[in-house]
């Protein structure tokens, strides 16, 4: 025979009701004791301004502007003396500087001015008397035998550098001197596609020969020629 249980003593039967009211008071505890808040106890001060203090106070004076004393008066002019018309005034003389038909006028000598040689460069296409290159003193055409004994030359020392033919260069040095007063040559200048060109070509240039100097009215002047010297590979 199993015994009986009287629902009324079953303790689980409401267990989750107060379960959850217990944990409601929980947080309302938790909650309050977090916002619960002191305050320090204030003390009566008197904050009113105290106006008598303010208006005791001094006011400092505005000082006074010291003005500029007044320029002093002008001076009084100075007496002037008049002079009697019968005291003699001594009257100033002034000698005219110019000549009188007695004087005799001194000739001055003239004066001999020495000319001056200017260091004129006279390009070589309008030169009146071309250099005379060595061998065409007797020629009726010097500036064409010029010409033409300038080849010779170059033709004649023409050699190829062998770096540049190793290398493929070729190409056209433009070669530029002056044909000096004294018939030498100088200031020689080359404008090529490669140095070893240049090179040769200034070579050849320097083996040309003393000439006659070109003239200019006369007178020995510097001539400016130029010439292309062309290497070619075969």
């Amino acid at each position: 025979m199993e015994p009986k249980k009287n629902p009324k003593a079953d303790l689980s039967r409401n267990s989750s009701l107060y379960f959850v009211l217990g944990l409601f008071v929980v947080m309302a505890i938790v909650y309050g004791a977090f916002e619960w808040k002191t305050y320090d106890e204030s003390n009566n001060y008197d904050i009113s301004m105290n106006v008598d203090d303010l208006l005791d106070e001094e006011v400092p004076m505005t000082e006074q502007i010291k003005t500029p004393p007044p320029p002093p008066p002008p001076a009084a002019p100075e007496i002037i003396e008049v002079v009697e018309d019968e005291e003699e005034v001594e009257e100033t003389v002034i000698e005219s500087t110019e000549t009188s038909q007695e004087e005799e006028i001194v000739e001055v000598e003239d004066v001999i001015v020495d000319e001056v040689e200017e260091d004129v460069d006279v390009p070589f296409a309008v030169i009146e008397d071309v250099p005379i290159f060595p061998g065409c003193e007797n020629e009726k055409d010097k500036r064409a035998c010029f010409n033409s004994m300038i080849q010779k030359h170059i033709s004649k020392n023409f050699r190829y550098p062998e770096i540049a033919q190793e290398m493929g260069i070729q190409g056209r040095v433009s070669v530029m001197f002056v044909i000096q007063k004294d018939g030498s040559i100088g200031n020689v200048r080359m404008r090529g596609p490669d140095k070893n060109l240049e090179k040769e070509a200034a070579r050849i240039i320097g083996k040309l020969p003393k000439m006659t100097p070109g003239k200019q009215r006369g007178r020995a002047v510097r001539v400016p020629f130029s010439i292309p010297i062309t290497f070619r590979l075969q």
